[in-house]
């Protein structure tokens, strides 16, 4: 039975920047697709900046824009602005970058790559761990 989620809860955001955590956790330990892993992480980032955001009381807005999640948190006056600051500068075009032509494609650097996964990770770990205990929206 296909599992329902819910774009205002904010464990099925992590839900889902979980499961995508997995797959480029795995890519990135091989050294396989540098800009789709890239792409990839820029999402868990972004998924896992809206699950904050839900939780501080942020109302949901289709965005992909990470510098703008990272002002959202910041005018909120989160104590995790500051950390994701970085992050959404390193990411900021990596959405966009391997998904249509007309961009310059970075070298692959996977040392950066693997240290900035290590950052995600422990952010995603983070937010999920200010969640109420009972994270994920049950099945119908």
């Amino acid at each position: 039975m296909p599992r329902k989620t819910d774009a205002s809860n904010p464990a099925d955001w992590i839900f889902i920047a979980e499961s995508d955590l997995g797959a480029i956790d795995s890519l990135v330990r091989q050294e396989l697709g540098y800009a789709m892993c890239r792409s990839k992480l820029a999402e868990v980032l972004e998924k896992t900046l809206k699950a904050e955001l839900i939780r501080l009381g942020w109302p949901l807005e289709k965005t992909h824009e990470l510098a703008k999640l990272g002002q959202e948190l910041q005018a909120r006056g989160s104590d995790l602005a500051a950390l994701v600051r970085p992050l959404c500068m390193a990411f900021a075009q990596s959405y966009f970058v391997s998904r249509y032509p007309g961009f310059d494609l970075e070298d692959a650097d996977w040392p950066d790559l693997r240290q900035k996964l290590s950052e995600i990770t422990a952010l995603l770990a983070t937010v999920k761990a200010r969640l109420p205990v009972k994270h994920a929206t049950p099945p119908p």
